[in-house]
């Protein structure tokens, strides 16, 4: 790992929130060149290639067992619904919303924390619960508030919805489980390897082909893959050695950024109500972790 200073680290921290903001829509250009399935193998295999280049190859043997196993299962279960709740979306629209979605987990995390690892709250974790609930609520009802136009929207593709949301808690689960039962390791290149072993698998026994490579597509990989494989990468440099108040309160400004990138790069019209959404989303997590946060001890 290279040797960096605080405000270089910093900066590489804030470098991983902008990459992670253009996920949402690369990984739908991906799946939309080369499909859901075989888009994700090839963007994950490709991804752990850059991982083992840029964080090196990890001495499992110091690894504790227990993180590894769990850590892997959660982890690996995240990416596919992640990356197949995006794919399976009818619409660019849609895996925006889906997108959306995915982002309850900052706030899910705080819940799990207190519930799993003992972690103090103040009475904030409420409302700001709550917010970002509703933000997602709003989002997902289409106009205005209304459970039919929610039940509609969500019955036009389940398994996009459902994917999104089981992800969201997954991530969450996995935090408090890297927080525990980690020790400072880093096992995020064998966790992104059995990804894409996992995504072979599912690839291998589902009727997807994978169209012949173009430019537009080779392009569209390469960039999906570097910006998540560099994020991850920069954002284990950010949070060892960066001013990690900074690197957290911008990273839970982006769901706003990840739906600006995406519905420039796939062309989306996203409305008012949308927007309102996502500043609820982004605003209810950021509640919940200042209330988390007040009670953190001094180093």
């Amino acid at each position: 790992m290279p040797v960096v200073g605080e405000r270089g680290a910093t900066l590489c921290g804030l470098m991983a929130v902008l990459l992670w903001s253009t996920a949402t829509g690369l990984i739908r250009h991906v799946a939309q060149s080369l499909g859901p399935i075989g888009g994700a193998a090839l963007l994950y295999s490709l991804g752990a290639v850059l991982l083992l280049i840029f964080v090196g190859r990890p001495r499992l043997r110091s690894f504790p067992r227990l993180y590894l196993l769990l850590g892997c299962l959660l982890f690996v279960a995240y990416e596919l619904c992640f990356s197949l709740s995006l794919g399976f979306a009818n619409s660019g629209k849609q895996a925006i919303e889906v997108g959306l979605v995915n982002y309850l987990w900052p706030c899910l995390t705080v819940l799990l924390a207190i519930a799993m690892n003992g972690q103090k709250a103040r009475w904030g974790i409420v409302p700001g619960t709550a917010m970002a609930l509703f933000g997602i609520v709003w989002i997902v009802s289409g106009e205005g508030i209304s459970l039919a136009g929610i039940a509609a929207n969500i019955a036009s593709n389940p398994l996009s919805y459902t994917l999104a949301a089981s992800g969201a808690l997954i991530w969450a689960l996995y935090c408090n489980v890297t927080r525990r039962y980690a020790d400072g390791k880093n096992g995020v290149v064998v966790f992104f390897a059995m990804t894409a072993v996992a995504l072979w698998i599912k690839y291998a026994f589902s009727a997807e082909v994978i169209p012949p490579l173009t430019g537009g597509s080779g392009l569209g990989l390469l960039a999906a893959s570097s910006a998540i494989a560099s994020g991850y990468a920069l954002w284990n440099l950010g949070i060892l050695r960066g001013n990690m108040t900074l690197i957290s309160t911008a990273s839970y400004f982006t769901p706003v950024l990840s739906s600006a990138f995406a519905a420039t790069l796939l062309g989306a019209s996203l409305s008012l109500q949308f927007w309102q959404g996502t500043v609820l989303v982004t605003l209810g997590s950021l509640v919940c972790w200042a209330a988390t946060r007040q009670h953190t001890p001094a180093a």
